[in-house]
């Protein structure tokens, strides 16, 4: 059994405006990409639950020829858009830890 952190080339967080957070996950093999993508480890039922949302605010898409997972939520706080006041992550750049520990079989 792999982790997911230890499989991607990149694992990152970011804004994807001001409402939303985006975590492109890539690797640098198709063999890597279509294990994690077969396993079904990464599908928003999997994916929500770590960040306490339901699985309806979490999506999921794949895109092939880039060997990339993109999830995309919303904001954890700061429900006024980013940079609002209570928001502790002003760029969304540390949202990508809570996937860095799934299993991928």
């Amino acid at each position: 059994m792999s982790k997911l952190g230890d499989m991607a080339q990149v694992l990152r967080s970011k804004n994807a405006g001001p409402f939303l957070i985006t975590v492109d996950i890539m690797f640098d093999s198709e063999d890597a990409f279509q294990r994690v993508l077969d396993s079904g480890a990464v599908t928003s039922e999997t994916v929500a639950p770590r960040y306490g949302l339901p699985a309806d605010d979490v999506r999921v898409v794949s895109y092939a020829r880039a060997k990339a997972i993109k999830v995309t939520l919303p904001r954890l706080w700061g429900a006024s858009g980013a940079g609002s006041a209570g928001d502790r992550d002003v760029y969304g750049a540390q949202q990508h830890a809570p996937l860095l520990n799934i299993d991928i079989p």
